[in-house]
């Protein structure tokens, strides 16, 4: 594929040659729905990086100039969070200098958005290899690999952090056969909270059922990343993860691994995957310390990975915020949170069919130490602009065309309550968990409840297949 055919396949993306400074854009490696990752040259280190665009497709568009254009006003809100979110992410990320952990060079405010410059890795997703070569993931494999996992989901558990997206689009093997840890994608769910829907967009599978709660921030903890890990495991395992934890949460089908029994797999390591994704979070290992002792493996430290690796070379660093001191695991932080007023929404939904190529094929050198200094753009001080408003062409904003049912939906619904969808009236009766199902086709669906004095409602614009669960 030529980096033109490469340009098509990403709508919006800058074109190769582009120039920021002293990098160049060489090639597209690839977008999702929240960001477009390139491969660029730095000219003055003479080196090739990766930059990945903070370019939200559903709320914004390119314009002629290159910057980016709201679709609509009404996703002004939406994108000036979600932009912050990226930010932030990256000055956390700047914080850490694990060698298993993606590293941030820099960041920088262009083009009515933001970028992020990182080390560029070799090898291909987790998710790529497992679809393409198989036959090398077996439990030696697993053995190798994830001590060096553990190492670095430790260390941002140790900071008071969670990673919260963990899955394996987001772990790069590089072609040494070491793990990085990707991005948290906390643009992409700080723009699922606050989007005209509110609802969080989770990667199904993998996120635990706390993370669809109304009160998620103060239930989670680091149960929470090691339930998004044992759902990696299964999937490397039996090739397909656990279903979406809300729907277990109403009717469990998951069958145990020990159960299962996969050839070539010990009873130790599927019992401790199994322990992971217990439902219920006090049934899980509540450290990586304790779910590693589980498997009978060690959590390798930095030393035990840089000794296998040449570190690179390092650009400006991000300035480093001064760490907040945390009480109980009832105050981790959202990585990317744009105030603490932020009110997460109290629609969760799940969309089942998630792409497989947002994570970049990135290629490889281990991180240099950190030497924190001031960043050239100065990022923590700058109030981005938000994208100038435009209406978009008229293809982009054509409505998905009627389809076959693509949507489970669950449904809150109180007692006294009765049900329509747009302006239907639905006869559905709850279970005793209070939610009732239905199956909803592409398109906006309104749905309504009116009863004991009050009425409740919620749009969902559906455009995906996927589970959603409404309590408005």
């Amino acid at each position: 594929m030529t980096d033109n055919d490469n340009n098509r396949t990403v709508p919006n993306a800058l074109p190769v040659g582009y120039r920021f400074n002293e990098f160049e854009i060489k090639e597209v490696i690839g977008g999702g729905g929240f960001g477009i990752v390139y491969r660029a040259w730095d000219h003055q280190l003479e080196r090739t990086i990766a930059i990945k665009e903070f370019m939200p497709s559903s709320l914004a568009v390119r314009g002629d100039d290159m910057t980016l254009v709201l679709r609509s006003e009404r996703f002004g809100k939406a994108f000036s969070a979600g932009l912050n979110s990226f930010i932030q992410e990256a000055r956390l990320l700047a914080r850490f200098n694990h060698p298993n952990l993606l590293h941030v060079l820099r960041f920088w405010v262009q083009n009515d958005t933001a970028y992020m410059g990182t080390l560029f890795y070799s090898g291909t997703t987790l998710s790529r290899l497992r679809e393409e070569k198989p036959e090398l993931i077996n439990e030696a494999w697993i053995r190798r690999t994830l001590p060096m996992l553990f190492g670095a989901i430790k260390t941002i558990h140790d900071e008071g952090y969670l990673h919260r997206d963990i899955s394996l689009d987001n772990i790069q093997i590089q072609d040494n056969g070491l793990p990085v840890l990707l991005d948290f994608g906390s643009a992409r769910r700080t723009i699922g909270n606050l989007s005209d829907e509110t609802e969080t967009m989770l990667r199904p599978g993998f996120a635990p059922i706390e993370q669809y709660t109304d009160d998620n921030e103060s239930e989670q903890g680091p149960w929470t990343d090691i339930y998004a890990l044992g759902a990696v495991l299964r999937t490397l395992i039996v090739g397909s993860p656990p279903p979406v934890s809300v729907v277990r949460s109403i009717q469990d089908t998951c069958k145990p691994l020990v159960e299962i029994m996969p050839q070539g797999y010990s009873i130790p390591l599927l019992q401790a995957i199994d322990r992971a994704l217990a439902l219920h979070m006090e049934d899980r290992p509540q450290s990586i310390d304790e779910f590693a002792a589980l498997i009978e493996m060690p959590v390798a430290g930095i030393n035990d990975v840089l000794t296998a690796k040449k570190p690179g070379t390092m650009l400006v660093p991000v300035e480093e915020e001064q760490p907040a001191s945390l009480l109980d695991w009832r105050r981790y932080r959202i990585p990317g949170m744009v105030a603490a007023g932020v009110l997460v929404g109290v629609v969760a939904g799940a969309m089942l069919f998630s792409s497989g190529k947002d994570a970049p094929e990135q290629a490889a050198q281990a991180p240099a130490e950190t030497r924190p200094t001031e960043t050239a753009a100065n990022a923590p001080d700058v109030k981005p602009e938000t994208a100038k408003v435009s209406e978009p062409a008229t293809a982009q904003q054509t409505p998905p065309p009627a389809a076959s049912p693509v949507a489970l939906v669950y449904i809150r619904i109180l007692d006294g309550e009765t049900l329509k969808v747009n302006g239907e009236p639905k006869a559905l009766r709850p279970g005793t968990n209070g939610y009732a199902s239905l199956k909803l086709p592409a398109g906006e669906a309104k749905i309504e409840l009116q009863g004991n004095g009050r009425t409740r409602g919620q749009t969902l614009d559906i455009t995906k297949p996927g589970t959603w669960l409404v309590n408005p």
